[in-house]
């Protein structure tokens, strides 16, 4: 069930009808984690049961922490959470990914190896959901929150619809108090959130999709495309997965926000950031800040050095990656990242207390933006490459534009870029969504009408699963 799809609007408007004739605060939060297991269930309903199995271990193994004085008993339920969540995140998603590596080294080396692969499922959205289950028993262990009581509220901040199946990421420490309380309509910003789904969709279905059609064909086949093309399909396909992913956290909080809760920002134009360190605080935020807290702090953060520190950034990115996908790919995606991060980190330290003249710093900003973009870019080639050798292909190609091949995309492709991007400016700069409460109802209503049917006119025939859903 995707939120661009028909299926969801019907499924949406019977949980926010439902939801807000709820009289009391249970029943209304029993609905919605009624609805939320519907809705996981939708995709495959067997792996409800992985769900409920992490809600139940971090339930339990926060109460346990809470109640034990004994570090050694809290450390030993702390890690019974985290090997139950990282168990099923390994199996499901890992198993298959190293054990072939493993096999494929052993016979390069002239040993004979005779794993045969699972081929299980991925279930969709387990690396948002284990990650959110663990960090609530680690914040309990490090006595930053109180573990929760209410089997309800703790099952319900596990499989909150709007945010389970690709975030963003939310903290028990930011959404648990939420449901304290029950929600108010009058309290709902309601042509704000109307606004942000539709910008969401907008972003998602009429842009990210249409870009498919010409990125998709350049990266099944990059060996025959031209150096531009590769280009050009990489440009765009950095443009696709911001509006792809952002699209759902816009669509995810805004639904959230109809019903009465606070979702956190998860974007915040990325692409206009001066440096790799300002590009990991604006895009994914939710998961950016989860593996500073939770794994770069982990290791020791800057607290042992500078050397140690470069070595933390670069796990950190590292595994970052491989959060993504079990792929090599996606571990140099991730090891490419944490270069820029200790390349501007180190950079900070020789230059930092030499500050250019006046007249240079807007030259110098927009250098900074230029190539932060040019290397991003670079690096989402190693993010779409269906295969390593793919992703070398159209790296090549960045870097010297040569490529062997013929194939050209559109000469349009490049005003189309140009167009995006200055509709991302503008939007950025306006805030719609914020302003849209200063509309007039009846003028809202028409414009919100005639919104939705450009919309509609822009969606292509085929509705194409979020990428983010592979994660």
């Amino acid at each position: 069930m995707l939120f661009v799809e028909s299926t969801f609007f019907v499924f949406f408007a019977v949980v926010l009808a439902v939801a807000w004739a709820c009289r009391g605060h249970r029943s209304h939060k029993a609905w919605l984690l009624a609805a939320s297991y519907f809705f996981y269930g939708a995709w495959d309903w067997r792996f409800l049961g992985l769900i409920l199995l992490s809600t139940a271990i971090d339930y339990l193994a926060a109460l346990r922490i809470e109640a034990s004085q004994d570090e050694r008993r809290r450390r030993t339920w702390l890690w019974a959470s985290l090997a139950c969540n990282l168990g099923i995140l390994f199996t499901f998603k890992y198993l298959d990914f190293f054990a072939g590596s493993a096999t494929a080294l052993l016979e390069a080396v002239g040993l004979q190896a005779g794993w045969t692969t699972l081929h299980l499922t991925l279930p969709v959205g387990i690396s948002f959901f284990t990650f959110q289950s663990m960090s609530y028993t680690i914040d309990v262990y490090r006595r930053e929150i109180q573990a929760r009581r209410e089997p309800l509220d703790f099952a319900l901040f596990v499989a909150f619809f709007p945010q389970l199946v690709a975030g963003p990421i939310v903290r028990a420490r930011d959404f648990l108090p939420q449901l304290t309380s029950r929600p108010l309509f009058s309290g709902v910003p309601v042509r704000a959130c109307l606004t942000l789904f539709w910008i969401g969709f907008f972003k998602k279905a009429c842009v990210g999709d249409n870009l498919a059609l010409w990125i998709d064909p350049v990266y099944a086949e990059p060996a025959a495309h031209t150096a531009s093309a590769l280009i050009g399909a990489t440009w765009l396909y950095a443009v696709q997965i911001y509006c792809d992913f952002s699209g759902y956290s816009d669509m995810a909080i805004a639904t959230a926000g109809l019903l009465g809760y606070r979702l956190p920002r998860n974007f915040a134009a990325p692409y206009f950031s001066l440096s790799a360190t300002e590009f990991w605080r604006r895009w994914h935020i939710s998961l950016s800040s989860w593996l500073r807290d939770y794994l770069y702090i982990s290791l020791g953060g800057n607290r042992h050095g500078s050397v140690r520190t470069r070595v933390n950034l670069m796990a950190t990115m590292l595994l970052g990656g491989l959060w993504h996908g079990a792929s090599w790919n996606f571990v140099i995606w991730g090891g490419l990242h944490g270069l820029a991060l200790v390349v501007h980190r180190q950079w900070r330290a020789l230059v930092g207390i030499h500050h250019a003249p006046d007249p240079l710093r807007p030259l110098a900003r927009l250098a900074a933006l230029l190539f932060t973009a040019w290397w991003v870019v670079f690096c989402w080639i190693f993010f779409r490459a269906a295969t390593l050798s793919d992703a070398w292909i159209a790296a090549h190609a960045y870097l010297t534009w040569a490529s062997p091949g013929s194939t050209a995309l559109p000469g349009t492709v490049w005003p189309i870029l140009a167009l995006l991007v200055g509709m991302h400016a503008l939007c950025w700069r306006l805030r719609p969504e914020e302003r849209a409460g200063e509309i007039p109802g009846f003028a809202f209503a028409p414009a919100y009408g005639l919104a939705w049917s450009l919309a509609l006119l822009l969606v292509p025939l085929e509705a194409k699963p979020f990428i983010y859903f592979q994660f």
